[in-house]
């Protein structure tokens, strides 16, 4: 490897710098192409990629299936607008998601381009069904910076400064954030309270339920920390919004798709949500989303939403041979297996180094927790940055989740020497760090 970023990474960072708009930039590595679980950058270095353009890529960078059938698709047509006109690949690819999502209900599908989009047109549909104006969520949730979602997305200050007032009836609770939980109790002694909190408390003085159309939740939080609810959490929630006839919505833009050991991450939890959302792996790596919703919310008039893009042809021929190469070779099942591998390992460097303070996750939705000495496990965020530093100048590529989390997000077709080798890069990054800091 020659030292990350090399001249030609450096010259693309520098003229992205001057060109683009700041975003969320992690390392400076400059991709030139994929395969599989590996990044090539415009160097020559080659990484291995734990961040899988942030879930995107469920069945690896480039699988041979995905390109040609979007080579096809391409060649044939590649938009028409599937709102307004009908596609066949869009029926297909509807029929697919209504089998695969949870539950035996009937259900309809409406498409669309990215994760924050599928939560907007989740809310929109919630609102219109039920007539009520407000949504509740969790704090620390992330669900997309477009203004609805933005409503409730609530993960970091500087993902919703300067950008108040917002579209308006958006209500927080505290997450079910064991190891930080915010009212102080240990599961399960805590007799959920978290979850019960909500009827008891909110409904009782600042929410009144039968203003609530929806509550939101992603089944493993993403941005806010990769945090997953205690057994029971979700089938509480659920059932309190049953009791008022509040629509759950189930986030699986990051957790679904297989990322989790299963289809989509509420199916850990016993819960059939009335609408959920996905996106991020759905493509292949083409922008695709959509909403999955229980058939007798759907719009009775045309026009109440729509959009120009959604089921583009050649998004949909990707989303197509992924869920087929899901099925066909194992891959879910891979995620389960090398998901409990790659915690075993994780929880090994965890007995070496008492700065991991915490490692949790589902599948290969994975999270080590960085922490600096104290009773209460204070966030150490300088020591989570230069691990992360280290680790991508070693050729891994990771991403940060939470206040001082790393989160591990291979391509669900990872292999056990490549967790393996993995862990030993991480290994190194982390010895490193501790020296440097």
């Amino acid at each position: 490897m020659t030292p990350i970023p090399g001249p030609n990474a450096q010259r693309i960072v520098a003229q992205d710098t001057q060109l683009m708009m700041t975003s969320t930039k992690s390392a400076p590595i400059a991709a030139a192409s994929g395969q599989g679980v590996w990044i090539t950058d415009v160097d020559g270095n080659r990484l291995l990629d734990f961040a899988s353009g942030v879930g995107v890529l469920a069945v690896g960078h480039c699988h041979p299936e995905v390109v040609r059938a979007v080579q096809e698709q391409a060649g044939k047509l590649s938009h028409f607008a599937g709102t307004d006109y009908y596609y066949d690949i869009q029926n297909r690819l509807a029929q697919k998601l209504t089998e695969i999502t949870p539950g035996s209900h009937a259900k309809k599908v409406f498409f669309v381009n990215s994760g924050a989009e599928s939560v907007e047109a989740a809310l929109k549909l919630a609102r219109w069904n039920r007539r009520r104006p407000i949504t509740i969520g969790l704090l620390g949730a992330f669900h997309g910076r477009t203004m609805g979602a933005l409503t409730m997305t609530s993960s970091k200050p500087n993902q919703r400064g300067r950008f108040e007032p917002f579209t308006g009836g958006g209500h927080h609770i505290p997450p079910p954030y064991c190891f930080r939980c915010p009212y102080k109790l240990t599961y399960p002694s805590c007799d959920l309270y978290c979850a019960k909190i909500l009827k008891e408390l909110y409904f009782e003085t600042a929410i009144p339920p039968d203003d609530v159309a929806a509550f939101i939740a992603e089944p493993l939080m993403g941005e806010g920390g990769y945090v997953v609810p205690p057994p029971g959490w979700h089938r509480a929630i659920k059932s309190i919004c049953d009791e008022h006839g509040i629509l759950f919505i189930s986030d699986e833009v990051q957790a679904g798709m297989g990322r989790t050991g299963k289809w989509f991450a509420i199916e850990h939890h016993g819960v059939v949500p009335d609408i959920l959302t996905t996106a991020k792996a759905l493509g292949g790596g083409l922008p695709m989303g959509a909403i999955v919703f229980r058939k007798e919310l759907d719009y009775t008039v045309p026009g109440a939403h729509s959009n120009t893009f959604g089921g583009n042809l050649v998004a949909g021929a990707a989303s197509l041979a992924t869920i087929g190469i899901l099925e066909r070779d194992h891959v879910i099942e891979n995620a389960r297996k090398q998901g409990e591998h790659l915690m075993a390992r994780l929880r090994e460097l965890q007995q070496k180094y008492p700065a991991i303070g915490d490692v949790r996750g589902l599948g290969l939705m994975v999270a080590a927790e960085f922490v600096a000495p104290g009773r209460d496990h204070p966030p150490d965020v300088k020591l989570r940055d230069r691990v992360m530093d280290e680790s991508w100048h070693r050729g891994l590529i990771l991403l940060p989740c939470g206040k001082s989390a790393l989160r591990f997000i291979p391509p669900l077709i990872v292999q056990t020497d490549e967790v393996d080798e993995a862990i030993e890069i991480l290994d190194a990054a982390i010895g490193a760090a501790l020296g440097s800091g």
